[in-house]
Parts: C-alpha cells; sequence; structure tokens
C-alpha cells in the first residue's frame, strides 16, 4: 500500500473477556474485588512501612516501591475494564490505547527490574551479611530503585515508537481487556515481522533475563542456608518458594506473551489475566504480610488509629 493511500484508525475495539451479560458481572464482580484487595493491601502496607521506625531496612524501603507499583499497574488495565463491564463500551480511543500500552510497559518493566533487585538484596543480606550495610546503603537503595523506573521508561519509549511507526489502516478489533504491544501490531498495514522480532527481543528478553536471575539468586540463596539448622533450612525454603511461585505467577506469562514466534495466534486472555490482576494481589501477601515484623508493625498501627 502506498504511503498515505490509507485513511488512519482512530480507535479500536476491546473485546474484553465475555461478551454474555452473567460473566460481564461476573468478572466485573471478581475484578472488582481484586483492584479493592490490590489497592486496600499495598496501601497498608505503604502507610504501615513509612510510619514505623522499625521497617527502616533496605528490605522494606523496596516493598514499599513494590506496592506502589502494583497499585499503578492494576490501575493502568482494571478500571477501564469495569467500566467497559458495565456499560458496554468497548471502543478506546488510538491516543488512548497508546497511552495505556506505554504505562503497562513502563510500570510492568519497572516492577520486573525491581523485583530482580530485591532478590539481589536477599542474597546480599544472606549470604553476605558483612557487606550488606555498605552495598544496600540508603543512598544506594535510591540508585537501584531509580534505575528501575529509568529502566523502566526506556523500555516503555521503545515499545511505543515500534507502534507509532507502523501505519493502521483496516481491522481495529483487539482480542483483548486492554492495549498490548503485540495485538496492536498484529492489526498495523504493513509487514510487521520484524516489528514483531524487535518486541521479542526487547520484552521477552527482559522478562527471561530478570526472571533467570531471580531463580538464579533464590537458588544461591538455598545453597547457602543448606548448612544451617533444619529450622532455619526449613524456613528459608518456605519463604523462597512462596517468593518463586509470585515470581513465575508474573514471569512466566510474560514470557509466554512477548517471546512467541512472528505470525503465531495471540496466547489466551486468560493468561494475561494472571500477570495483570493476580500477581498484584498476591505480591502483598506473598512478600509482606506473611513477616513478622509487618503484623507486628499492623497490630501497632491498629492500637494507634483505635487510641
Amino acid at each position: 500500500m502506498a504511503p498515505g493511500n490509507f485513511s488512519r484508525v482512530t480507535e479500536f475495539i476491546l473485546l474484553g473477556l465475555s461478551d454474555t451479560w452473567e460473566l460481564q458481572l461476573l468478572f466485573f464482580t471478581l475484578f472488582l474485588l481484586a483492584y479493592t484487595m490490590v489497592l486496600l493491601g499495598n496501601l497498608l502496607i505503604i502507610v504501615t512501612v513509612t510510619t514505623d521506625p522499625k521497617l527502616s531496612s533496605p528490605m522494606y524501603f523496596l516493598l514499599c516501591n513494590l506496592s506502589f507499583i502494583d497499585i499503578c499497574c492494576t490501575s493502568v488495565t482494571v478500571p477501564r475494564l469495569l467500566v467497559a463491564l458495565l456499560s458496554g463500551h468497548k471502543a478506546i480511543a488510538f491516543e488512548g490505547c497508546v497511552a495505556q500500552l506505554f504505562f503497562l510497559h513502563f510500570v510492568g518493566s519497572s516492577e520486573m527490574f525491581l523485583l530482580t533487585v530485591m532478590a539481589f538484596d536477599r542474597y546480599t543480606a544472606i549470604c553476605r551479611p558483612l557487606h550488606y550495610p555498605a552495598v544496600m546503603a540508603r543512598g544506594a537503595c535510591w540508585a537501584l530503585v531509580a534505575a528501575c523506573w529509568l529502566g523502566g521508561f526506556t523500555h516503555s519509549i521503545v515499545q511505543t515508537v515500534l507502534v507509532l511507526q507502523l501505519p493502521f489502516c483496516g481491522p481495529n478489533t483487539i482480542h483483548s481487556y486492554f492495549c498490548d504491544v503485540p495485538p496492536v501490531v498484529r492489526l498495523a498495514c504493513a509487514d510487521t515481522a520484524l516489528t514483531e522480532r524487535l518486541v521479542a527481543s526487547n520484552s521477552g528478553l527482559i522478562s527471561l533475563g530478570c526472571f533467570l536471575v531471580l531463580v538464579a539468586s533464590y537458588g544461591l540463596i538455598l545453597a547457602k542456608v543448606r548448612a544451617r539448622l533444619s529450622r532455619g533450612r526449613s524456613k528459608a525454603l518456605s519463604t523462597c518458594a512462596s517468593h518463586v511461585m509470585v515470581v513465575t505467577l508474573l514471569f512466566v506469562p510474560c514470557i509466554f506473551t512477548y517471546l512467541r514466534p512472528a505470525g503465531t495466534s495471540p496466547p489466551s486472555k486468560f493468561v494475561c489475566v494472571i500477570y495483570t490482576v493476580l500477581s498484584p494481589v498476591m505480591n502483598p501477601l506473598i512478600y509482606t504480610l506473611r513477616s513478622s515484623e509487618v503484623k507486628e508493625s499492623l497490630r501497632r498501627l491498629w492500637k494507634r488509629c483505635r487510641a
């Protein structure tokens, strides 16, 4: 198609999760409950960590940032989905679609980088305890968090540019409940094989690389504590296993989504639910609320609120 010989798509249609009203009502209830849990759980963690001086260690500083990112991540997709489920309005402007995929990749990749930093923090604390105060000093923590956000922003800019340089003139139906790079790229009126390979090498390899680093770090932690008392080994194993489970919920669906070869059918919509909704719900439960220090801090906060 010759340049300029097409009409530009001005909006996309998000098909959502179902066309059946009963299922839409069920999904609305489930997603509203999940979003409420994400907001309340993560806001409670942020308030608890920022108001309790006893939770001033680097680990809780990073967890506080993770809670903030989880709120941002779910807020990019879920509120609009809730409105669409009730109103039936599935159209989204081209500019709104681009903005959604930009912020989704911005906060999503920032979370991946932050989880990698958190694994490094735990590895340093357990395997290099003498170096921990110097390695994870307050200034270093701020620098690492800033690097996570900068890395996420850079990644998202690249993904957004890949989309904006494509012409869109024909089909505008997205088989999902939010705008993401792979389904949008497939709608372009051009050969997108190279673009899809660039997306895979960007998003896919970032997801895979961070996941491998996380698994390796937890493996090193378990190897370090294997010679300790059985009670300590059991606690370390339980902690690492729960962390790996949540990490798997985030990274494996992302790897499956973004490392798919060009031309293959898109993944199921419900695969996307795992890393956009389920993982942010699980993060506060696994990373923070299982901590005895956090639970004790929550009790003190509750007593102060009742006083």
